[in-house]
């Protein structure tokens, strides 16, 4: 008897702690969840506007400490927090009946969840970053930093927070200000507008500068709309006018003078103003008309034509070049160094000197000289040569302070000491 009560007293102990680790079991299993989702917010409090602790990824393990309505406490890479319940897998029952409305519970909020992710991807928007930025495990200036995310780059907006945005780059999921990004839109109209900007920039006309100031150095000048002596005559300038130099060329001055342009032959235009006084003004007056008559006559024959042209040309590339005597190029010339190289480029051989150079080719007349042609200077003899270019002017080896320039023959110096001229070509 007494061993039949023994048999049943072990069955009885046996049954109770079956029991006794099913419950425990359904304790234990009760208090771990899984991560339902691609990553859920760990919150310091039971609320959406709740500071984020952490995030958590898919299938992460969490320990379930309290129920709060729809929200768990729980404890997950040692901090303790708050998740939705639609965040988390439940492993196990919770207190019989309860599990089982909160299965439906789970089930109701995912069915919704789905229709709200479906909901919210429709609403998200595809965003450009501003500026280089790092991106943040929590929305919190302080906190660490994942990535660095570029400027320009496109990324998906999840999730607004005041003033924090959660993005998805192409790699990374994570936080940063809402003042870092801009709209595809936006950032396209940026673009047209630069581009836009650009093309009007490249379409301006360009602004022609003020080489100086000069004044008519005759009683009458005609302001020409072309650069030759047969073109349309758009004013007539008198002595001392002044006017703005935008460009010379050939023996010829591009001017502006009360608002209109136009061109003057540039001996007709002086850096300073012509004296007016009673004694000089009939001797300035007859040496001004002749010079103007010349100027006329000269321009007639200015075009640059031929071997003439070249000559001209190549001459013209030497503008700059120093002085130095008795050197004849390829850097460094004297006068007759100079016009012995230029015309040596195209098959002409000249004597050495300028007096020398004289008595090469054939003479021609002041009144029918051409581009291409020595013109020659000197008070007692000859002792300066030039290459005639055309409109009154002249490119020649001037002087040590001057080097290689150009120069008008129809006023002063070399006016005054004018020879003649040889055509050599």
């Amino acid at each position: 008897m007494k061993s039949k009560m023994n048999i049943k007293s072990i069955v009885v102990l046996a049954a109770l702690v079956f029991i006794a680790m099913f419950f425990i079991n359904i304790s234990f299993a009760a208090n771990t969840a899984k991560i339902s989702v691609e990553t859920a917010n760990l919150r310091e409090t039971a609320s959406g506007d709740s500071k984020i602790l952490e995030q958590l990824s898919l299938n992460e393990k969490v320990e379930i400490l309290e129920k709060n309505g729809d929200w768990y406490q729980v404890k997950a890479r040692g901090i303790t927090g708050y998740l939705r319940q639609d965040l988390i897998t439940v492993e196990g029952n919770v207190e019989g009946s309860q599990q089982t409305q909160q299965q439906e519970e789970i089930q109701t909020k995912t069915e919704e969840g789905k229709i709200s992710n479906e909901e919210n991807e429709e609403k998200e928007e595809t965003k450009k970053i501003v500026e280089d930025t790092k991106l943040k495990i929590v929305p919190s200036i302080n906190a660490t930093n994942i990535i660095e995310v570029k400027a320009e780059e496109e990324v998906t907006i999840i999730e607004t927070l005041n003033d924090w945005v959660c993005i998805q780059t192409k790699t990374t999921k994570g936080w940063i200000r809402k003042d870092k990004l801009k709209s595809v839109e936006e950032s396209e109209a940026n673009v047209d507008n630069t581009e836009t900007a650009k093309k009007v920039e490249e379409n301006k006309p360009v602004e022609e500068k003020v080489l100086k100031t000069a004044f008519v150095n005759s009683e009458t000048v005609n302001l020409r709309k072309e650069a030759n002596t047969t073109s349309e005559v758009v004013s007539k300038l008198t002595l001392n006018m002044a006017v703005e130099v935008y460009a010379q060329e050939n023996g010829w001055s591009k001017v502006k003078v009360s608002g209109k342009e136009g061109y003057i032959s540039t001996a007709l235009l002086s850096d300073k103003k012509q004296e007016t006084s009673r004694s000089t003004k009939t001797t300035r007056k007859k040496t001004e008309q002749t010079q103007v008559k010349e100027q006329e006559t000269t321009n007639t024959t200015q075009v640059a034509t031929g071997k003439g042209a070249t000559v001209v040309a190549t001459a013209k590339n030497y503008i700059g070049s120093r002085y130095v005597y008795g050197a004849s190029g390829p850097n460094s010339f004297d006068c007759s160094g100079f016009t012995s190289y230029v015309f040596k480029l195209h098959g002409v051989t000249l004597n050495r000197t300028a007096a020398g150079q004289y008595s090469n080719g054939v003479a021609v007349s002041r009144s029918s000289l051409q581009p291409g042609d020595l013109v020659m200077f000197g008070k007692s003899g000859i002792n300066h040569v030039g290459i005639y270019i055309g409109g009154g002017q002249m490119v020649h080896a001037a002087n040590k302070s001057r080097g290689v320039t150009t120069d008008t023959i129809n006023s002063g110096y070399y006016n005054n000491n004018y020879v003649g001229a040889r055509r050599v070509m």
